[in-house]
């Protein structure tokens, strides 16, 4: 598989904030792959790096065989920052002209347009479009110079169903026709929808990097959280973790675990459970946060 995208031990820091702390990620041709985690995770500082928009503290960075920092390998991808401003005297259908006008073989506005379900919108002045209207407009000029990978950061803020859908065709299409996509999110749902791959961020780390099935399965970890002086050892437990005289314990079967505690007779107080997040689920699975009981 090529490579198109690569990113190397690479680290960034803004003043004493590390926003990537030694991220290796390979983005292969063809890929669809969604970039999890909450905010803060680094998930927008590490699109800005293959993007060529900042430069990392450490490590390296590589675009389509060479640097992000040359414009002529910029050529070949296409960007949708969380936030972007057009210009609101333009038509819609002149403002992807003037995109398209950048690039030596551009998609044809006709096309770029009905793709994301635009047609309609093709006559009409940017400063008279609705939040989502232009969110799907800016994310439509990520295809417009028919690049070879595309980095969305966050697609759907603002958007309905009907138009997040719409989006998703859109992407989809591009990703059918071989193109290779590298897009954030907060949800679970939402790259579900799209990618084939996911991997997860969270304080600048990769924390996991599997399929959407293998990620989806982790959405019904449970904390079961007691306080005790020491337990047995009890079934499902994928982690755990002592803060003083608390454990939590990471289970995606809390009712048979708390049931076999109580059979085991061992002393405990303070009970309670509640959903984890994902970040919290693979800090403990992978042992970034856990303790031995």
């Amino acid at each position: 598989m090529t490579v198109l995208a690569r990113a190397l031990e690479v680290t960034r820091r803004y003043g004493d904030v590390v926003a990537l702390d030694r991220v290796s990620l390979d983005i292969g041709a063809g890929e669809l792959v969604g970039l999890l985690g909450p905010n803060g995770a680094g998930k927008s500082t590490l699109l800005s790096l293959f993007a060529g928009l900042r430069r990392p503290t450490s490590g390296t960075i590589e675009l389509l065989g060479g640097s992000p920092l040359d414009p002529v390998t910029r050529r070949g991808i296409g960007v949708t920052p969380q936030e972007t401003g057009l210009p609101e005297s333009l038509r819609v259908g002149e403002v992807v002209d003037f995109v398209c006008a950048h690039y030596p073989d551009p998609v044809g506005r006709k096309e770029l347009l009905g793709r994301f379900g635009l047609d309609d919108l093709a006559g009409r002045q940017v400063g008279g479009l609705s939040g989502g209207q232009r969110r799907r407009l800016a994310v439509a000029l990520a295809f417009a110079g028919n690049p070879r990978l595309v980095f969305l950061d966050e697609p759907t803020t603002g958007l309905d169903v009907e138009a997040r859908h719409a989006l998703w065709a859109g992407v989809t299409a591009f990703h059918d026709s071989g193109g290779t996509v590298l897009l954030t999110s907060h949800y679970l749902e939402e790259i579900e929808a799209l990618a084939e791959r996911v991997v997860v961020l969270g304080h600048g780390r990769v924390l996991a990097d599997d399929t959407v099935n293998a990620i989806r399965g982790l959405v019904g970890v449970r904390r079961v959280s007691l306080v005790a002086e020491r337990l047995p050892e009890l079934p499902g437990v994928l982690g755990s973790e002592r803060a003083g005289d608390r454990i939590t314990l990471v289970t995606t079967d809390p009712d048979r675990l708390v049931v076999e505690l109580v059979r085991s007779g061992a002393p405990f107080s303070g009970l309670e459970i509640r959903p984890t997040t994902l970040e919290e689920a693979f800090l403990t699975i992978t042992g970034k946060e856990s303790a031995h009981v």
